[in-house]
C-alpha cells in the first residue's frame, strides 16, 4: 500500500500516529508524511523566517528516520483555512502520494489548524481522483481509505481501532527527538516533555488494548468503500 499521513503541524503526525506509519514500512509499505502548515509561528526564541526553515529541515529529517516521504503545503501558521485555495492544495498534496490509505487529524480536536486540515482532507480524499478537477498533479487511482488519529491526550477521541506500537514506540520517539526546535516550546508552552508524553499516551491506550503501547484511530465510514477488512497493521 501506499500510506499518507497529513497533520497540521510538523510534529503532529509525529506525535500522534508515527509509531503506526513505522509500523508500515516495516511491513514494506510505502510512506508519505505531509504537513499542511511550515511551523512558523510555533517558538519564543526564533523569528518566523528562519523557524520555518529549520522546522522544514526537522520534518525531512524526521521522515528520514523511517525511509518516508516528506511533502509540505507550506502554509503559514493559523493561516490553514478551509477554503478553496487551500482544498486545491490538500487535493494535490494527496495527489502527489496517491495512497491507498490517509490518516489525518480528528476533527474533534483543539487547535483550529487541526479541526480545518481534518475537514480538508476529508473534502479531498474523493475530489482528488477526478480527472475534470485539474491541479498540479495527476489524479489519483482509487479513492484511499480515511483514518483519524488520536488527539492530544487522547481527549474527546472515542477509538474504534487500536494499533500495537511496542516494537516502534522507540522510533515513534526518535522521529519526534528530530523536532528539536519544539521540544522547547512544547515544555514552555503546554509544560510537556515530548517523550514522556508520547509513551504515557501510547501505555493509556495500550491498556484499553491489552498490548504495552497503542495508537487509537477512528475510520471515517462512506460509500464505496467496503468496511469488512482490516486496514491498519
Amino acid at each position: 500500500m501506499k500510506v499518507l499521513a497529513i497533520g497540521a503541524h510538523p510534529d503532529d503526525v509525529e506525535l500522534l500516529c508515527a509509531g503506526t506509519i513505522a509500523k508500515f514500512v516495516k511491513q514494506g509499505h510505502e510512506v508519505f508524511i505531509c504537513h499542511a502548515c511550515n511551523g512558523n509561528k510555533g517558538s519564543n526564541v526564533y523569528e518566523s523566517d528562519e523557524l520555518a526553515k529549520m522546522r522544514r529541515k526537522e520534518a525531512i529529517a524526521s521522515a528520514g528516520i523511517i525511509g518516508a516521504k516528506s511533502i509540505t503545503m507550506d502554509i503559514p501558521d493559523g493561516e490553514l483555512v478551509a477554503d478553496l485555495d487551500t482544498r486545491i492544495k490538500t487535493i494535490d498534496a494527496l495527489r502527489q502520494a496517491d495512497p491507498d490509505l490517509v490518516i489525518t487529524q480528528s476533527p474533534r480536536d483543539y487547535h483550529s489548524d487541526h479541526l480545518n486540515i481534518s475537514k480538508l482532507v476529508f473534502e479531498a480524499v474523493y475530489l482528488a481522483s477526478l480527472p475534470l478537477w485539474k491541479t498540479d498533479h495527476p489524479p489519483c487511482s482509487k479513492l484511499p481509505f480515511l483514518y483519524y488519529m488520536d488527539t492530544i491526550a487522547g481527549i474527546n477521541f472515542v477509538p474504534d481501532e487500536y494499533v500495537d506500537i511496542t516494537d516502534t514506540i522507540d522510533t515513534k520517539i526518535e522521529m519526534m527527538m528530530k523536532m528539536q526546535s519544539q521540544l522547547g516550546w512544547l515544555k514552555d508552552m503546554h509544560n510537556c516533555d515530548a517523550g514522556e508524553f508520547i509513551r504515557a499516551v501510547a501505555q493509556f491506550r495500550g491498556f484499553q488494548s491489552n498490548v504495552r503501547y497503542a495508537e487509537a484511530f477512528c475510520q471515517q465510514k462512506m460509500y464505496p468503500q467496503g468496511l469488512t477488512e482490516r486496514v491498519l497493521p
